[in-house]
């Protein structure tokens, strides 16, 4: 005897308009309880969202100026001159020309430096930078033997009086951790052209001098004069410099103090006088390279913007302090 099917209403005691009655509600309750929910979530998922726009920040592109770069270059070029010819011209008994010169540099660049920096009491650190500047240029013209030890028992007091000066008031306090670095730039960087004076009175400190100074100077002019035609491929959008001239810059200023080194006499040779110009020529292209970045990144912060004299006079005086400190190591270390 075979079993019967069930019937529908056998399976559900509760019937089939009672199940689907109860199977309704809670589709019925979420839709009474959120009206149209679906359809909103929908909704906002197929549109954009309104501050897409907003959050996304558009860098702007600084245009390169042609102008301003062959001034920048102009510049730079008078300064490898002035210091050059004025090492040159300089003998044994005529030193004080060439400290003068060396401090009209040293003003030039405690002016476009502080104003740039602008550290704490941004007068005094600028007047004792200037102190210490004309001082250290009389012991390089005055000490017997030459050495650079005089310079820095300058410099050391030099920056602690600096230091000083900066907690009179209570808003220079705040600031003076931060301010470190910056005094410390600015009395090395002073300091750094007096080493030129103290370098004409070495054996062979004036052709060093030559040397390096011809390899900064070629390396600044050409990597401005490339980015006043050519300045691709960007570095940074926010840098109006171009790595074409930058890397050609230290490349041309190598290759001219090889040439110089193969016309000197003795200890120069083409080998020394490369290796003097790739030191000297990179530094002076990355410090020049260096103060364009920091100038972008004030601006960046907000910052109030440089003296534009300041601006462009910075980053050659720099790439030039940098490279006179370089030449008195090199010349020391390396030649003698």
């Amino acid at each position: 005897m075979l079993p019967s099917t069930p019937q529908d209403d056998d399976r559900d005691p509760w019937g089939p308009d009672l199940s689907r009655e109860i199977a309704r509600l809670p589709r019925e309750r979420a839709s009474a309880r959120v009206p149209g929910a679906v359809d909103t979530a929908r909704d906002r998922a197929e549109e954009p969202g309104e501050g897409d726009e907003d959050e996304i920040e558009e860098i702007e592109i600084v245009p390169v100026r042609r102008q301003l770069s062959l001034a920048i270059a102009g510049f730079a070029a008078l300064l490898a001159v002035g210091l050059i010819l004025g090492a040159q011209t300089s003998g044994p008994d005529t030193r004080i020309p060439y400290a003068i010169v060396s401090f009209g540099v040293q003003l030039l660049f405690v002016l476009a430096w502080t104003m740039a920096m602008r550290p704490p009491a941004m007068i005094a650190v600028a007047a004792v930078c200037l102190l210490a500047g004309a001082f250290g240029d009389y012991l390089a013209v005055t000490t017997e033997p030459a050495r650079l030890l005089p310079l820095a028992y300058v410099a050391v007091p030099a920056s602690v009086v600096a230091l000083i000066a900066q907690t009179f008031r209570a808003a220079d306090r705040r600031r003076l951790r931060e301010a470190l670095g910056t005094t410390l730039v600015l009395v090395l960087g002073t300091m750094a052209f007096s080493s030129l004076v103290l370098l004409t009175r070495k054996p062979t400190g004036t052709q060093a001098l030559l040397v390096c100074l011809a390899a900064a100077g070629v390396a600044l002019v050409v990597g401005r004069l490339v980015d006043a035609f050519f300045a691709k491929p960007r570095i940074a959008a926010q840098v109006p410099r171009g790595a074409s001239g930058v890397i050609l810059g230290a490349m041309l200023g190598t290759l001219a103090a090889g040439a110089l080194g193969s016309v000197l006499v003795r200890p120069f040779d083409p080998a020394k006088g490369a290796v003097l110009g790739v030191v000297v020529a990179g530094l002076a292209v990355v410090a020049d390279l260096g103060v364009d970045f920091a100038e972008a990144g004030r601006e960046t912060a907000g910052d109030a913007p440089t003296f534009w004299l300041a601006r462009h006079m910075q980053g050659p005086l720099g790439a030039f302090a940098l490279a006179s400190a370089a030449a008195y190591a090199l010349t020391i270390f390396y030649l003698t």
